[in-house]
């Protein structure tokens, strides 16, 4: 896939292996230590202070590994600021999108409550037949997730992938142009499709057989939730930079046009004229 620009998605995912690689690495390390983290002992002056580091050295890793991502999928590959400080830039982001997090996660509460009120305004005929109570709280729970992992990344990860190359200066008319681009709504629709709501799928049945083939099967879900995840996430980075690239002219796609040519003599009676473009005829 290409939006006109110079490298492609593939290309771009390819120039940007080693990093791919610490994605699913790293990410891994980071998941198991904050895991390590919640384990920790408090008993000591040593271990509250231990504690209270973790969390910031993990955020420092992960924020670290999305800039560099995106700076070297990215065309400007990261040559305008520093990498901690495109890092340290997209915590901004990162606020936000907590903040509208737990705005949702409140609305996720009160779904309930609006779908009962909304029932009860719709006669009882409809309410018997199409606006049910339990059609409503699907419908607003499909819609509060469509906003939870579509809308949301796809107005704060282009802001974010931004500021891991240019820091605070965000080209924002350019931006504001590329939120517009249906291509890129489409690209974090699959994205959570296949990294969010495919995985879901996986734990929706209780796990049955033995207690070896029960194990086993949770692992394999596991790890298959996991490289969804992360792959998933990596193409859409991808997909960001294929779409967010300058269009380029090569010189091999420039044309040649005739034009008139003015010719004349250099005397000062004489005036210069349009000669016609050349048809081919004597």
């Amino acid at each position: 896939m290409s939006a006109g620009s110079g490298r492609g998605l593939f290309a771009r995912l390819g120039g940007a292996r080693l990093w791919i690689v610490l994605q699913f690495v790293v990410t891994l390390l980071i998941l198991a230590a904050a895991l390590g983290w919640t384990r920790l002992a408090d008993k000591h002056w040593w271990q509250v202070a231990l504690t209270l580091l973790v969390p910031v050295v993990l955020a420092i890793c992960a924020l670290e590994l999305q800039a560099g991502t995106v700076r070297k999928l990215a065309d400007d590959d990261g040559q305008s600021v520093k990498l901690v400080w495109g890092a340290l830039t997209m915590l901004v982001w990162v606020a936000l999108g907590l903040a509208m997090w737990l705005i949702l996660d409140w609305c996720d509460d009160k779904i309930p409550l609006w779908a009962g009120y909304l029932n009860s305004k719709f006669s009882s005929r409809a309410r018997a037949t199409t606006f049910t109570y339990d059609h409503i709280l699907h419908w607003l729970t499909m819609l509060e997730w469509f906003v939870r992992w579509v809308v949301l990344p796809a107005k704060l990860i282009p802001y974010a992938a931004c500021s891991a190359q240019w820091g605070l200066g965000i080209p924002w008319r350019r931006m504001i142009r590329f939120l517009w681009n249906w291509r890129w709504w489409v690209g974090v629709a699959v994205a959570a499709f296949v990294g969010v709501w495919l995985p879901a799928q996986f734990f929706e049945k209780p796990p049955h057989g033995t207690v070896s083939a029960q194990v086993w099967s949770v692992i394999l879900k596991l790890a298959a939730t996991y490289v969804l995840a992360v792959g998933s996430w990596v193409l859409l980075l991808g997909w960001w930079a294929t779409l967010f690239a300058r269009p380029r002219i090569a010189p091999d796609d420039e044309e040649l046009v005739a034009v008139p040519v003015l010719s004349g003599g250099p005397e000062p009676t004489l005036r210069a004229r349009a000669l016609p473009p050349f048809d081919g005829e004597a």
